[in-house]
């Protein structure tokens, strides 16, 4: 460890030299992000970020003391609970089973262990490339949507790793609208209206009541921080009082309403992402009644003799199978592409699909339907005329205090979630109005993507139209970007197996903009969000619209209604929601899977637990409502085992 920071520490002291001589920025209201006085490269930054890096080292031993420890259960072990996935809901729910001390717990995660360098809010990119961490899931090819992607094909990144996809997220906490789950509850789901689930959103929480005011809705002490970044560059304060300028209030979105522009909170604490590892399983690395392990596939369910109940799970670990059982139930928390696919695997789906793979039906159910995800606009990118915005370049140029800034204090523009920092909820066929059921999302990130290198990987971008971009774009400009995303899209897709075997991904088919409604609200929010840069409070910074090239909409007028769905189907940017394909419904729903206590219908001692259950996306970022669904499904298992539902 010593050598390896000895050679960093030599790294940042010759990078520091050569960067002294470049030249100043020319003399604006801002030289950087932190004001007007100039950066001037010296000895004492170079020693704080030397002693930055044996904080992160430090840090990171801390956390590998904390992390759960990687254990293999014998072949033919029992447990009375066996939860699939320690993603956002599975971490929570093996969290909150074994607070139970009379009961035994085993949580199977097919990923690797967690590490600091993923809690970075700003190595996001690198987390999202990795494919040691993520199973990087690509859709059908399509010629209504990612028609500027490889292949026409949207990339789909889901967290492989302790703590799922909360490992690899934006930390973006919304909760939805009450109207959402009002909505749950009126499609039979009895337990579910707003009034039921509040209680659990509150229970998950630590809100920051010195950011967040209080008004009965939030949670204190619970295992999910939520906070505002530790830092905001000055556009994002722009952005949020562009709002105030528009007749918006500044709000708290998970509060009273969410109508209007705010910053952002998040799941970070102390500079650093709170996955649902870190919030639920560090806290109960040495109950002995919850075992872990890690790198361990489950590929089948096993049921009983006349295929009734769920009895068990059958899973690969270096490269051995193993076969365990459960006395009590199996809980299905893998997520909405892994969840349908590990059903369909075992027998619990559409017969047609089973059959064309010669999987034995057990359960004729729509699993896999309903697929749900919420899509927004993505490049409508503004260039800026003072450097306000994150620069790629510029933020990781040792030379600058900025990197520092993260190690030793954990703030600075590295602590915000790679750049996203505020939100606005408004309505597009009512924008100057205040409608307390909003459509639209603004997400507002502070650059561009195309300041780094590993955005054209990541979103699966075609060469040639990733080159014609390029051309647009000043890489050591300062930009920012405003992503339109429809709240309540009614386009529904589906996944169906491919294959009969576990280890190939399924065919995802999301039909995004199949319905012409969703065209018409994201085609009117990117007009609304023109209207936030053209506002005077934006345009002290010189906002404007970078136009791109794109191939099959030359030749339409860049102001109409055509050019900016032509637009939309070239660069269709999927906000990473999947929601939606083992849908909750009562047993006379055709289309449900699982009724209201999240049990698969026709099935005993099977539940599924995440997002995949959500019969109706909510009106925001599915992150805590994962977590709310989890902690509310482990209540539920408590009651109706006899088991306290107190955390002891």
């Amino acid at each position: 460890m010593i050598r390896i920071e000895l050679i960093l520490s030599l790294l940042i002291f010759f990078y520091v030299i050569v960067n002294c001589q470049k030249d100043q920025l020319p003399n604006k209201s801002y030289r950087n992000l932190y004001g007007s006085k100039p950066f001037l490269p010296s000895l004492q930054t170079l020693l704080d970020a030397v002693q930055g890096v044996f904080q992160l080292s430090r840090d990171s031993d801390e956390f590998k003391r904390r992390e759960p420890l990687d254990q293999t259960p014998n072949d033919g072990s029992k447990y009375d609970f066996i939860i699939v996935g320690a993603g956002t809901a599975g971490a929570t729910l093996a969290g909150r089973l074994s607070e139970e001390k009379t009961v035994s717990v085993l949580l199977l995660e097919a990923g690797p262990e967690e590490n600091i360098i993923m809690d970075i809010p700003s190595a996001i990119p690198l987390t999202q490339w990795n494919s040691d961490v993520n199973w990087r899931y690509r859709t059908e090819p399509s010629d209504s949507y990612c028609l500027g992607m490889k292949n026409h094909s949207c990339y789909w990144p889901r967290g492989k790793v302790m703590g799922g996809s909360s490992t690899l997220n934006y930390m973006i906490a919304t909760r939805g609208h009450p109207k959402d789950y009002d909505h749950w509850a009126e499609m039979g789901n009895q337990g579910w209206s707003y009034e039921d689930v509040l209680p659990y959103f509150k229970k998950l929480e630590d809100v920051d009541y010195l950011q967040v005011k209080d008004e009965g809705l939030h949670g204190r002490g619970g295992p999910v921080p939520i906070r505002h970044p530790p830092f905001f560059t000055p556009i994002s304060e722009a952005f949020v009082q562009a709002g105030v300028e528009l007749g918006y209030k500044v709000v708290d979105y998970n509060g009273i309403k969410q109508t209007g522009f705010s910053h952002l909170q998040t799941n970070i604490k102390d500079g650093y992402r709170f996955s649902s590892n870190k919030a639920y399983l560090h806290p109960a690395r040495y109950r002995k009644n919850l075992i872990v392990s890690k790198n361990s596939m489950v590929i089948k369910i096993i049921f009983n003799d006349d295929n009734t109940r769920a009895i068990g799970v059958e899973y690969k670990k270096s490269k051995r199978i193993y076969r365990v059982y459960a006395k009590k139930e199996v809980i299905i928390s893998a997520g909405s592409i892994n969840s349908p696919q590990l059903l369909m695997l075992s027998g619990i789906g559409p017969v047609d699909n089973l059959k064309e793979f010669n999987i034995k039906p057990i359960a004729d159910l729509p699993v896999g339907e309903n697929l749900m995800d919420h899509i927004a606009y993505g490049t409508l990118i503004f260039k800026l005329n003072q450097p306000v915005a994150l620069n790629f370049n510029e933020v990781s140029d040792l030379s600058n205090p900025y990197v520092r800034d993260f190690l030793l204090k954990k703030s600075g523009p590295l602590a915000i979630p790679n750049g996203c920092e505020s939100i606005a909820f408004v309505d597009v066929d009512n924008f100057t109005g205040q409608e307390e059921y909003p459509n639209l999302e603004f997400l507002f990130l502070s650059g561009t993507v195309f300041t780094n290198f590993l955005f054209p990987h990541i979103w699966g971008i075609a060469d040639d139209v990733w080159a014609k971009m390029l051309t647009k774009i000043d890489v050591n400009g300062h930009y920012i970007t405003i992503f339109p995303m429809i709240l309540r899209p009614k386009s529904r897709g589906r996944i169906l197996l491919k294959s009969a075997s576990p280890y190939r991904q399924p065919r995802i088919i999301p039909n995004y903009l199949s319905d012409k409604d969703d065209v018409r609200v994201l085609v009117s929010g990117i007009k609304k969000a023109l209207k936030v840069t053209e506002t005077e409070t934006m345009q002290k910074f010189g906002a404007k619209l970078v136009h791109f090239p794109f191939k099959g909409c030359e030749h339409l007028d860049r102001n109409s209604d055509e050019y900016w769905e032509c637009a939309l189907r070239t660069i269709t940017f999927n906000i990473y929601h999947y929601s939606g394909t083992c849908k909750m419904g009562p047993q006379n729903d055709p289309s449900a899977v699982v009724n209201s206590r999240l049990q698969v219908h026709g099935i005993d001692g099977l539940r599924v637990g995440d997002a995949s259950i959500m019969p109706s996306i909510p009106s925001g970022h599915t992150n805590i409502p994962t977590f709310m669904i989890a902690e509310k499904l482990a209540d539920m298992i408590k009651a109706d085992w006899g088991l306290s539902t107190k955390k002891r």
